[in-house]
């Protein structure tokens, strides 16, 4: 079961390597620049839809549809991204693989709350951490390599054989799973409804589109204000419907255990998917060189993980210090931006924010798993990909419309604003996180 948790979470790692690795080319084929930000929101706005309805499944049937399903959709997408003519359809076929993705990280998140023992959870967060190690090593010069020599295309079409051997090993324990036993109890009453949580995930997932749809274009007149503050107000209404009592005003406990994983994928991915950009079009790195510096940011993730996996440590404490060494390597990319600074900067300091990473989500994935009761897990762990995935794209979306505000033509000060706002976001949550602490 192990292995092949490892071996499907590698594909969908070194799937984001490749996408995050190759950017640049595809914007640049399908005269898609404008679109760059939305590349990755789609994905992540489809993935947080699909969170909720695989969260209900998985707590009322079991985790097996979900990750079938998921699996599938996820195929797809990669085939229609690899063959699609248009910037609009491959904007379509990432959200098809977001829908896909979505589904299986919250499928596989209750899959380890049933089948591992809570001593053995640290470890099996570190092994998914470790399964980004090859492809953030060979996942970025693979993907360089196989876009320079024989196009983009065919790092989507490419990586779709990865997912059987996994999908295989998985299939006998998740035909054994079910939902949790009558004496686990049910899940709290306003957050069990299906009916209301879906609806609520549309308003949320149309109210960051909407969003995101307007701080790019507000520079454009009226309609793009008004769609800002629309969809505002339908995340205010949807999320408290998402989230733990008392998630959005960071509530002791569980509701700021789950908020934290969307402060800290904010601040990092904010500046991750920027980084190949800057360095393809600023100091004139090829693909290849331009994916090494994800690579480093990849590795120390893993390291992270690794580390805080070998004791017994206190999580809320580990939380912290992970937000100070995101922010501290978030804050190093400016140089970056900076005349006569060298591109090569970007590998140790995005290994810092890296490290960071790996031992905060991890320790906040196994703190959300032991505050969480057993009828629950499904919902509370669909409410951290929730939180996960609208931090990212917003925090995305946001440095795309600053880029774009500044102009294409500055790019370097565009990142530099975006990478102030990203490190003070890490800072912050390293100061946040003691209400992780339940009394």
């Amino acid at each position: 079961m192990t292995v092949g948790i490892v071996l499907v979470v590698t594909l969908i790692a070194f799937e984001a390597m490749a996408v995050g690795t190759v950017m640049p080319e595809v914007s640049r084929e399908l005269n898609a620049f404008d679109l760059y930000a939305w590349s990755f929101s789609a994905f992540l706005m489809a993935g947080l839809l699909v969170n909720v309805i695989a969260g209900l499944w998985s707590d009322s049937r079991g985790p097996l549809l979900p990750m079938v399903l998921g699996l599938g959709l996820f195929i797809a997408g990669m085939a229609m991204a690899g063959v699609v003519g248009s910037k609009e359809l491959f904007i379509i076929a990432r959200a098809i693989q977001g829908f896909g993705a979505g589904a299986v990280i919250v499928a596989m998140y209750v899959l380890i709350a049933q089948a591992y023992a809570q001593s053995l959870q640290p470890k099996i967060f570190a092994a998914l951490s470790a399964a980004w190690v090859l492809p953030s090593l060979i996942g970025p010069a693979v993907a360089g390599f196989v876009a320079q020599a024989a196009g983009w295309r065919w790092v989507f079409l490419g990586t779709i054989p990865l997912v059987i051997p996994g999908f295989l090993l998985l299939l006998p324990v998740l035909r054994r799973t079910g939902a949790p036993p009558e004496e686990a109890g049910a899940p709290a009453t306003g957050r069990a409804r299906p009916a209301v949580r879906t609806v609520a995930a549309i308003a949320v997932a149309a109210g960051a589109t909407a969003i995101l749809y307007g701080i790019d274009n507000l520079r454009s007149g009226a309609l793009p204000i008004a769609a800002t503050v629309a969809g505002t107000a339908m995340l205010l209404l949807g999320l408290p419907r998402l989230l733990p009592a008392g998630a959005l005003r960071l509530g002791r406990g569980l509701p700021t255990t789950i908020v934290m994983r969307g402060f800290l994928a904010a601040a990092f991915f904010g500046v991750n998917s920027f980084i190949p950009w800057l360095l393809t079009d600023v100091h004139s790195f090829s693909t290849t060189n331009a994916g090494i510096a994800l690579t480093t940011g990849a590795v120390g993730w893993s390291l992270g993980s690794y580390l805080q996996a070998r004791r017994s440590y206190d999580r809320i404490n580990l939380v912290r210090w992970g937000a100070v060494c995101v922010a501290l390597g978030i804050a190093g990319t400016v140089a970056i931006g900076l005349p006569g600074v060298s591109g090569w900067v970007a590998v140790p300091v995005w290994m810092v924010a890296g490290l960071g990473m790996g031992v905060a989500i991890t320790s906040v994935n196994v703190t959300m798993l032991r505050q969480s009761p057993v009828a629950e897990q499904g919902v509370n762990s669909a409410a951290l990909q929730v939180c996960d995935t609208l931090g990212a794209s917003l925090a995305i979306g946001a440095g795309g419309a600053i880029i774009n505000a500044i102009g294409r033509d500055r790019l370097a000060v565009g990142f530099t604003v975006t990478v102030v706002a990203m490190a003070l976001l890490a800072a912050f949550s390293s100061v946040a996180a003691l209400r992780m602490r339940e009394r």
